[in-house]
This record gives structure tokens, C-alpha cells and sequence, in this order.
């Protein structure tokens, strides 16, 4: 946390290689939950590029507030992705071909994982919006569930019973596709 504190007060200060950092340190994460908001590879890198454009512009204006840096920046990467949905006034959702790389040149691998992904992405969006929010930030996002509260506004318990209850609707989903053969 000290060093996390001492290359905030650098990137306060306008230090490039401060902004270069948390940029290597925290892309991955935001990329991630961003992709798995808005189901859209160019999409996703847009918005994520205008997350980190955001954290040079108001960096300035952060305050610690007993909660990581990055849960601030999962903030402006959720502000960015409502922005989107605002904007576009419908939901998107993701190609064949623009599902995640499977590192095989096999196309019955491709073709499997694929349709897993497919059959993911169906299930997690038959969950409501809150219940879809905490799995992204949980699992796309790696963040512990003190910091999906934080973002979210929510109490502990609050995310923990979303998580709980998204979580058995998506094994039920799964388990009724295992049933009837798909």
C-alpha cells in the first residue's frame, strides 16, 4: 500500500513513468471487466483507453478514502461502461468471431470453446443487472467482494447474496443445459 501511495503522489505530479505503471499494473483488470460488460473487443479497448484518459485527467482529484486505488479506477471503468449503454440505448452482443483466441489450431477446440463461451455469456445475461455487475467485477475484474461493495455502492452483504444468488442461477442454467443434452 506505501508504494501504491508514494506512485499515486508521483502520477499527482504529472511523472509519466508513475502513469506508465499503473497502466501496466491495472489494464489487464479493467480491459477485462470493461469486455466482459459491453461484449466487444473494439468497444472494450476504446472504453478502457478512455478509462486510463480519465485517471491522467482527474488523478488530481482522487482521495484516498481507506479503499484501493483501484477500486477508483473500476469506478470510472463502470461510469464508462454506463456512458456506453446510455448512449447506445441497446444491448450488445458478442460475434463468433469475435469470441476470446483459443490458443489451438484445432478447429474442433476452436469450435468447443467457442460455443462454451457463447453458452456463458447466454446465461450470465439472463441474470439482472446488479447480479451481472458483481460477477464482472468478482470474476472478470478480480476484485474481492469488499471492493465489488465499494464500486457498487452496496453493502458486503448485499454483494455477497447478488454473488450467491447469481452464482445458483447460473449453475441451475447449466445444470438444466446438462440435463436436456446441450
Amino acid at each position: 500500500m506505501r508504494d501504491e501511495k508514494g506512485l499515486i503522489e508521483r502520477a499527482r505530479k504529472n511523472d509519466p513513468e508513475a502513469f506508465g505503471e499503473i497502466y501496466e499494473e491495472h489494464f489487464d483488470k479493467i480491459y477485462r471487466y470493461v469486455l466482459f460488460r459491453v461484449s466487444d473487443i473494439a468497444e472494450a479497448e476504446d472504453l478502457t483507453q478512455q478509462v486510463f484518459l480519465k485517471v491522467v485527467r482527474s488523478i488530481s482529484s482522487f482521495k484516498w478514502r481507506g479503499a484501493p486505488f483501484s477500486s477508483w479506477l473500476f469506478r470510472i471503468a463502470h461510469n464508462q461502461v454506463v456512458d456506453f449503454y446510455r448512449k447506445t440505448a441497446k444491448m450488445r452482443t458478442t460475434s463468433l468471431d469475435q469470441a476470446p483466441v483459443v490458443a489451438s489450431s484445432d478447429p474442433v477446440s476452436i469450435a468447443e470453446h467457442d460455443a462454451d463461451f457463447q453458452q456463458v455469456k447466454g446465461a450470465i445475461g439472463g441474470l439482472t443487472r446488479l447480479q451481472q455487475e458483481v460477477i464482472s467485477l468478482r470474476f472478470a475484474g478480480e476484485l474481492s467482494t469488499a471492493e465489488t461493495a465499494k464500486i457498487m455502492g452496496k453493502s458486503l452483504g448485499a454483494v455477497k447474496a447478488l454473488q450467491h444468488s447469481a452464482l445458483a442461477a447460473l449453475r441451475k442454467t447449466f445444470s438444466g443445459m446438462e440435463n436436456h443434452g446441450e
